[in-house]
This record gives structure tokens, sequence and C-alpha cells, in this order.
């Protein structure tokens, strides 16, 4: 399929990966998006500690040092900038801050730039872990509205056991 843009949801994850992957050999644009969406790290401290009912003292970071969840933002979406590359598109890379959500933040993103697609990779929970857990893929689908491309996880290569029944450690010694 051949389109103007897309924009790839990367979180360095297995998943997001693997759409890459796919993202490489299923569609061609002229423009591939690699998104990365981040929340600061006072964010992230204030909202665990409301969860666990600790009073949190105030946090104020360093404005001349890097918030360290933007730094590593940065790692994961120049990862994933590099597998599209190698997967035959031609990527920019875009981080964005979280203020809500990180489904909100990839739909505001895809708003944004207005791209014909979103690819994205999807966890693939089942049963009363879906429940319990939100999945950014699902949400993304259900407040979107353009096409997306989800991928779902690979299935996992079987686990051989060695002939003579010892792990390779043991027969070592």
């Amino acid at each position: 399929m051949t389109c103007d843009s897309m924009l790839i949801a990367y979180d360095g994850s297995e998943n997001a990966k693997r759409a890459v992957e796919y993202a490489g050999r299923f569609l061609s644009a002229s423009r591939a998006v690699v998104l990365t969406a981040w929340e600061p790290m006072a964010r992230q401290a204030a909202r665990l500690s409301s969860l666990s009912g600790v009073m949190q003292p105030e946090w104020v970071p360093d404005e001349a040092i890097d918030d360290i969840a933007y730094i590593d933002a940065k790692q994961i979406n120049a990862q994933g900038v590099r597998l599209a590359e190698f997967a035959g598109l031609h990527p920019e890379a875009r981080t964005a801050e979280c203020t809500s959500t990180i489904w909100n933040a990839i739909v505001d993103v895809a708003d944004e730039l207005d791209v014909d697609i979103i690819v994205a990779g999807t966890r693939g929970s089942t049963g009363v872990r879906a429940l319990l857990h939100s999945s950014v893929a699902e949400s993304v689908l259900k407040h979107c509205h353009r096409p997306i491309l989800l991928v779902p996880p690979g299935k996992c290569a079987p686990v051989e056991a060695p002939a003579n029944g010892r792990n390779r450690a043991s027969s070592a010694t």
C-alpha cells in the first residue's frame, strides 16, 4: 500500500520492533515518522506516589539537566529510526512529551502531521490481564479517526530441551 505519510509508534519493545519490520514490508510512504512518546520523571514520580498513597515531597527538576526520561526516549527513538531505515523506509525522528496518556500523544501527533496511517505493535494480552491493563494500541484504535496497522506479537519459538536432558552449563562440568 502506498501512502504519503505514516506514523510509527515506537517504544523499544519487541512488539514495536516487529511493527517497524511490518511497516517496511507492507507499506510504502514518502514520509515515515518514528514517534517515541515519553513522560517526564517528575510526573511519573507524582503519579506513582499518588497510587501508593504516600505523600511525595515537592520535586523540581534542575532545568540545566535534561530529564532522564527524555534522554532515554531519544535513545529509544534513534533505535527505531535505525530499524526503519533497515526496513527500507525513509524515517524522521520524533519524540512527544505526554501531557496525559501515551495513546493521546500518539493521536495528537498523528493529527498534527495529518498522517495517512498509524503503525503500532500490540502486547497481545488476553483474559484477565487484558481487562486489568488498558492497551495503548487499543486506545489509539478507539480514539483515532485514521487507518491503523496493528501488528500482534509473534509466536514464541518453542524451547528445545538438550538431547541428554541436561542444560549446557551442567554438561560442561
